[in-house]
C-alpha cells in the first residue's frame, strides 16, 4: 500500500489525482502531518509526501531503521513539478515509484541513486535474492574497476559491465556459499522440491525434510523456486503451509502427468494411493532438470513425507521489441524497459543507432545491415538459448513486416519469448493523414523479394473487390518501380479517380511529410521505400484536408 500525505490545498489536489489513478494501491492519511507520516510509515510499503523535502526529512528521520525494511519515500513539491526519490530508492522501490508518480502527474522524476544516475542495473534490483558486499561491488562498477562475473548457473541477467577477472566478484549460484569480503552472491530461483505426504502430515515434518535436504546437499534455500506435488495433495495442509512458510508457490500436476515421468525410485505405495508410481521425484522432474537429491523420507517414524530436489536449467529470455516509427516519444515505456533489461541486443544497425543511448553499460550489441533478417533472428534465438536476456529490435511493431515472424519460426519452447508491441508505420501515417483507417482496412507489402508478385497481385485484387482501405508498405524502390503503378491500376478498376490517397514519408521523424492526393493524381515517382501509401475505400472522403473513412454507423447517415 502507498500512503499519501499532504498539507496544503495544492498538495491535496495532486494527492487526490494520484489516489484516483491508483485507488487499489493508495491510502490517504488525513490529520496533522506529523501524525499522518508516522502512521503511514508504520503501515505502508511506500509513501508519497506532497511536502518540501526538508520537512519530510525531519519527519521521517526518527523513524528510519534499516534500508532493507524501511518504506520507500517520494516527495512531490507543491507545484507538482518534481517527484523526488528520497528514501529507499532500491529496497523500498522509491526510484520506480518516483517515475510512476511523475508520469501520472506530468512531473519530472528525480533519482539520485548512483547506479540509476549512470544507467547501471542495481545489484539489489535484479529480482534475485542478493547477499554480500552490495555497496562495495556497486562502487567498483561505478568507478570502472574490474568486476568478475562467476556464473555457476547461466541466468538471464541485465547487462553488467563485468570483466573476466577482477578484485571484486559477482557470483551467480544456488549453492550455500558465504560471500567473500569483495563479493556479491546472486541466488537464481533454480531449485524445485517435489513433495509427497501422507494425509495429515505435520507442516513441521515437511519443513524439516525440505530444509534438511537442501542443507545436506549444500544448496541455498534462497534459490528455492517452488514446491511441487500431485493434484490430489493440492489441499494437504502440511504441504500448503510449508510452501507458505518457505515463501514459494505450490505447483501441482495430475497423476497422469507424473506417471509419465521416468524416475529412479518408483514405488507401489503412491501408485495405489494417488495413481502415480512417484510423487516427489516426478513432481520435481516433470519440467526437466538435474536430480540433485533423490527421493528421501522424513525422519519421523512412521515417515509421513518424502521429497526430492531438482535444479532446473535457466531459460533464456528473448524480447522481440517494436521501436515504433522513429520518434522517441512513440517508443513505449515497455519497450524502453525491455531494452534496459537486456544483456544482448540484436538488430539492424540503423535501428540500434536510434536507441543506443537507452542501453545499459555492458550491453553486448550484435548489429548487421539490411537483408540479414533471418541471420539476426537465428542469432537472437541462439543467444537466448545460452541463457541470456536478449532484445531483438525492429521498427514499428516487431510483428508487422518485421523480426517477430522469423524469430518465432526459429524459436522452440526451450526459451521464454516476450512480444513488445510498437506503433506501426500504418498507424503513425494514419494519425498524420486524419482517420483513413476508420473502417475495415488491410496492409499489403509490395516488395516481391520474399513474396511472389502473383500472390501480392491476388491480394490487391481481393482488397479492391472487398472495398477495403489499403495501406501499401515498401511501395517503390529504384529496383522495383512498376509494382506500385500496377497495384494502383487494380484499385482504380473498383474506385473512383477522386478516391483520396494519403502519402506519408518518414512518419514521426524530423523530416516527415504528409499529403493527401487522389487516386488519379498520385505520381508513383514521388514515392520511395521510406513512404507509406494509404488508399481510401469508396466511402473515404477528404474533409478539411484530412482523409476520413466513416465507421459506417447509422447515425452518420441520418440528416442533422
Amino acid at each position: 500500500m502507498i500512503g499519501l500525505i499532504s498539507a496544503t490545498a495544492a498538495g491535496a489536489a495532486a494527492r487526490d489525482r494520484l489516489a484516483a489513478a491508483r485507488p487499489d494501491r493508495t491510502r490517504v492519511y488525513e490529520g496533522p502531518v506529523g501524525d499522518a507520516v508516522r502512521a503511514a510509515f508504520a503501515e505502508c510499503e511506500q509513501l508519497v509526501c506532497f511536502l518540501a523535502t526538508g520537512a519530510v526529512v525531519r519527519l521521517i528521520a526518527p523513524l528510519l531503521g534499516d534500508k532493507t525494511t524501511d518504506p520507500g519515500v517520494v516527495c512531490v513539491d507543491e507545484g507538482g513539478r518534481f517527484a523526488v526519490s528520497l528514501v529507499g530508492g532500491h529496497g523500498g522501490g522509491a526510484n520506480e515509484l518516483a517515475r510512476e508518480v511523475a508520469e501520472l502527474l506530468g512531473a519530472e522524476p528525480v533519482v539520485t541513486t548512483a547506479t540509476d544516475a549512470v544507467g547501471l542495473a542495481g545489484l539489489d534490483t535484479l529480482g534475485l535474492p542478493v547477499e554480500g558486499a552490495v555497496a562495495a561491488v556497486s562502487r567498483a562498477l561505478l568507478d570502472g574497476e574490474p568486476v568478475a562475473l562467476e556464473a555457476e548457473l547461466r541466468w538471464p541477467l541485465p547487462a553488467l559491465p563485468v570483466a573476466a577477472q577482477g578484485a571484486y566478484t559477482i557470483r551467480v549460484t544456488d549453492r550455500a556459499v558465504e560471500p567473500g569480503e569483495r563479493e556479491v552472491v546472486l541466488r537464481p530461483p533454480s531449485l524445485v522440491v517435489g513433495v509427497g505426504a501422507s494425509r495429515g502430515a505435520p507442516v513441521e515434518e515437511v519443513l524439516e525434510l525440505v530444509e534438511g535436504a537442501l542443507r545436506d546437499a549444500g544448496l541455498s534455500p534462497a534459490s528455492l523456486a517452488e514446491l511441487a506435488t500431485v493434484d490430489a495433495k493440492a489441499d494437504e495442509p502440511g504441504i500448503v503451509r510449508a510452501a507458505e512458510r518457505l515463501g514459494v508457490p505450490l505447483v501441482t500436476y495430475s497423476a497422469e502427468e507424473l506417471a509419465a515421468v521416468d524416475v529412479p525410485n518408483p514405488s507401489a505405495a503412491p501408485l495405489a494411493a494417488v495413481g502415480t508410481p512417484s510423487v516427489a521425484e516426478a513432481a520435481a522432474l516433470v519440467r526437466g532438470g538435474e536430480l540433485l537429491v533423490p527421493k528421501r523420507k522424513s525422519a519421523a517414524s512412521p515417515a509421513m513425507a518424502t521429497c526430492a530436489v531438482v535444479r532446473r536449467p535457466a531459460r533464456g529470455r528473448l524480447a522481440v521489441v517494436g521501436l515504433g516509427p522513429g520518434a522517441r516519444d512513440l517508443l513505449t515505456p515497455r519497450a524502453e524497459a525491455e531494452l534496459r533489461r537486456a544483456s544482448v541486443l540484436v538488430g539492424l544497425d540503423q535501428y540500434v543507432d536510434q536507441i543506443r543511448d537507452l542501453l545499459r553499460p555492458g550491453t553486448r550489441i550484435l548489429e548487421s545491415g539490411l537483408g540479414a533478417e533471418e541471420e539476426r533472428a537465428r542469432t537472437a534465438v541462439a543467444e537466448a538459448r545460452k541463457g541470456q536476456a536478449v532484445a531483438l529490435i525492429g521498427s514499428g511493431d516487431a510483428g508487422v513486416y518485421a523480426m517477430a515472424s522469423p524469430a518465432l519460426a526459429e524459436a522452440s519452447d526451450d526459451i521464454d519469448v516476450v512480444g513488445v508491441p510498437g506503433v506501426t508505420a500504418a498507424l503513425a501515417a494514419g494519425a498524420l493523414l486524419g482517420a483513413p483507417l476508420g473502417h475495415d482496412h488491410v496492409s499489403i507489402s509490395l516488395s516481391d523479394l520474399h513474396t511472389p508478385w502473383e500472390v501480392i497481385e491476388r491480394r490487391v485484387r481481393a482488397a479492391a473487390e472487398a472495398d477495403l482501405v489499403v495501406t501499401f508498405y515498401n511501395p517503390r524502390s529504384r529496383g522495383r518501380d512498376w509494382q506500385l503503378p500496377k497495384a494502383l491500376a487494380i484499385l482504380a478498376g473498383h474506385r473512383e479517380p477522386a478516391t483520396p490517397v494519403g502519402v506519408v514519408r518518414n512518419a514521426s521523424r524530423p523530416d516527415e511529410s504528409a499529403r493527401v492526393t487522389t487516386l488519379a493524381d498520385l505520381d508513383p515517382a514521388t514515392v520511395d521505400m521510406m513512404t507509406v501509401v494509404t488508399v481510401g475505400n469508396t466511402a473515404t472522403r477528404e474533409i478539411a484536408g484530412r482523409m476520413v473513412t466513416p465507421r459506417g454507423y447509422r447515425w452518420q447517415e441520418e440528416p442533422k
